[in-house]
């Protein structure tokens, strides 16, 4: 979760001593690189899921505050909206056995959040957006009870002059409407994917990162629906861009695929962070200059879809990390650990034997890849390195699943395991039934009952079954 801050309301002399530290802080992170003083420590492996409370009827419930204090577990926080809430992992070494153990907690840590959304008469669900919610429940009534989300929705339409926020998104049918606050963002849950890697090797790592957003946006699309309109198969990619929009170019979008890849050093996002996006909350905080606090805070108020974070990792040195946020949440514990076990084996194959891969597939191909990716799913037509051009499925199944077998192996998994998680992945591409697909069938089947299409994913979610087995 992001940092909380104290307060919703700032000076323009807050905004001017926040901006001066972001600077310094810049400043230092760019000798630490230079230095060779940031962790160097083993690559590890993390993640956080993104969940709705749902009522039985499979509509939202905002019971997030008692939910939480039923769970009292610091894994376990607010977000946005008081029918969502974040599920964290503790981070792992790369191992044989990792994706067996990262299931096991995040299972155990499913069950007893839904034990305790029990207790509220709700239900937890992971889907990337819910069918359900309606633009009515996107309210300010319904915002969680934290500082930082509030500043950020007055900054957010301060920056807008006050005018509301435009969706405009067209596929099978077309949706336009106007919404008054940044609530709109709580309609995109993700699981978020997060690699703690070298330094000098963060800048390849953030690039593939970006390379392979396409296959695996298309791989694990959840979000086909919103307010009764059929769109993307991730709808959640061009909500949650629009949902935050501010106006700016494409060098300053709070939401964004970027415009380029990292040509030297992963120090180039930060020194964009720096010199191109306006400060949003300009919380001053009592740390020292070594902590790195009003960079990380500037940070994460742009929401790249791949992002370098700092941390600071227990021996007190910084870290950086690359979070992967293209994938929905869902639909299953199943599938979203195998998600992971394919980007981790992918990104590591690519990065020991593709060189030159952004010589190969141009950014904007790459860009391009993302956003037919988003929309058509595992149908899209893209194009690979060197020019290659075919549907996503076909390259998963002919090319990159192979590669991420390849991978896991190098990172030290086991071939059983390796085999058992991306097979799942494999069953998904061969069979073509994303949690998208699976959705669109049902309503094309029953017609738009959404309530009782989220019931019955609800029942398929519960029955430990990847979502490739999932019958309509």
């Amino acid at each position: 979760m992001g940092q909380e801050i104290s307060r919703s309301s700032f000076s323009e002399e807050d905004f001017k001593r926040f901006r001066d530290r972001v600077i310094a802080e810049t400043a230092l992170l760019e000798q630490w690189m230079a230095d060779g003083v940031l962790d160097q420590g083993e690559a590890m492996a993390g993640s956080e899921i993104e969940a709705w409370l749902v009522t039985d009827r499979g509509l939202p419930s905002p019971v997030n505050q008692a939910f939480l204090r039923h769970m009292d577990d610091p894994l376990v926080v607010p977000e946005l909206s008081t029918f969502n809430v974040e599920l964290n992992t503790c981070p792992v070494p790369f191992a044989d056995g990792m994706f067996d153990h990262m299931h096991e907690e995040l299972a155990a840590l499913w069950q007893r959040c839904e034990v305790a959304a029990n207790r509220e008469a709700a239900h937890m669900l992971m889907i990337g957006i819910l069918p359900t919610v309606q633009q009515s429940d996107l309210c300010l009534e319904n915002i969680s009870a934290m500082q930082r989300y509030q500043a950020l929705n007055e900054q957010v339409l301060r920056m807008r002059n006050d005018q509301p926020l435009a969706l405009d998104i067209l596929a099978r049918e077309h949706l336009v409407a106007e919404h008054d606050d940044v609530m709109l963002e709580a309609a995109t849950t993700s699981f978020q994917i997060h690699l703690k890697i070298p330094p000098q090797q963060a800048a390849r790592a953030y690039n593939l990162s970006k390379i392979i957003s396409a296959p695996m946006v298309a791989l694990s699309a959840n979000s086909p629906f919103l307010f009764g309109h059929e769109l993307w198969d991730e709808t959640r990619i061009p909500l949650f861009e629009q949902s935050v929009a501010v106006g700016a170019s494409d060098y300053s979008k709070r939401v964004t695929f970027g415009v380029r890849y990292a040509e030297h050093s992963i120090m180039e996002c930060f020194e964009a962070n720096r010199d191109r996006y306006p400060v949003l909350l300009p919380q001053l905080m009592d740390e020292p200059v070594e902590s790195l606090a009003h960079l990380r805070l500037h940070n994460g108020t742009i929401w790249r879809w791949n992002r370098p974070l700092v941390g600071i990792s227990e021996n007190g040195k910084a870290h950086i990390r690359i979070e992967h946020r293209v994938i929905p949440s869902g639909p299953s514990i199943l599938d979203v650990i195998a998600n992971a076990a394919f980007y981790f084996g992918l990104t590591q194959e690519l990065m020991a034997m593709e060189k030159d891969a952004e010589a190969r597939l141009p950014f904007i191909d790459a860009k391009e890849n993302f956003y037919s990716s988003a929309c058509r799913g595992l149908d899209a037509r893209i194009v690979w390195f060197d020019g290659q051009e075919g549907s996503v499925a076909d390259l998963c199944l002919q090319k990159l699943i192979p590669q991420a077998r390849a991978g896991l192996l190098r990172l030290g998994i086991g071939t059983q395991e390796a085999d058992r998680w991306l097979d799942i992945i494999e069953a998904r591409a061969a069979s073509r039934q994303t949690g998208a697909r699976w959705q669109r069938e049902w309503i094309s089947r029953n017609g738009k009952d959404f309530p009782a299409m989220v019931r019955t994913y609800r029942m398929r979610q519960d029955s430990a079954q990847p979502v490739s087995a999932w019958k309509i």
